[in-house]
């Protein structure tokens, strides 16, 4: 395994009918994505969220503020996965997520900021599936396998 490149700031999981997503100390994660969350069991390839503290730091020096969470993260870490090839996997507690895609442009990030999808573009995370079942807590490090 390779040394750590990082560690989990944040967990959220969203809720049915909520646009703000909940802030958790922990999330269990399936083969189906995040348990308990609104997406749960809806696309496996698309099934966690995972951004960097990084694309908040690029927001924030273009005069942007976002509350985190804003960006629909599953998981918050100060590493960047963006630039992770497809396929990489990554282990998180004792579970393993792989690397399925990186983030679209969505327009929900328009009802944050106008010029946050264009900003964000080639920073906003990427979409991981669960290779291996497990708990990920805030705190946890982020390894590359």
């Amino acid at each position: 395994m390779n040394s750590d490149s990082g560690k989990i700031l944040n967990l959220f999981i969203s809720n049915k009918g909520d646009s703000l997503k909940e802030k958790l100390d922990e999330i269990k994660v399936d083969k189906y994505g995040v348990i308990g969350d609104k997406f749960y069991a809806k696309d496996i390839q698309r099934s966690i969220l995972i951004s960097t503290i990084k694309s908040y730091e690029l927001a924030k020096n273009n005069n942007i503020e976002l509350l985190i969470g804003s960006l629909g993260e599953n998981i918050l870490m100060d590493y960047n996965p963006y630039f992770l090839p497809l396929g990489s996997k990554i282990k998180i507690g004792n579970s393993i997520l792989e690397i399925t895609q990186n983030c679209t442009l969505c327009k929900s990030l328009t009802k944050v900021n106008s010029k946050l999808p264009k900003l964000l573009k080639d920073d906003r995370g990427v979409f991981a599936k669960v290779v291996e079942a497990g708990v990920i807590k805030r705190g946890d490090k982020v390894y590359i396998l």
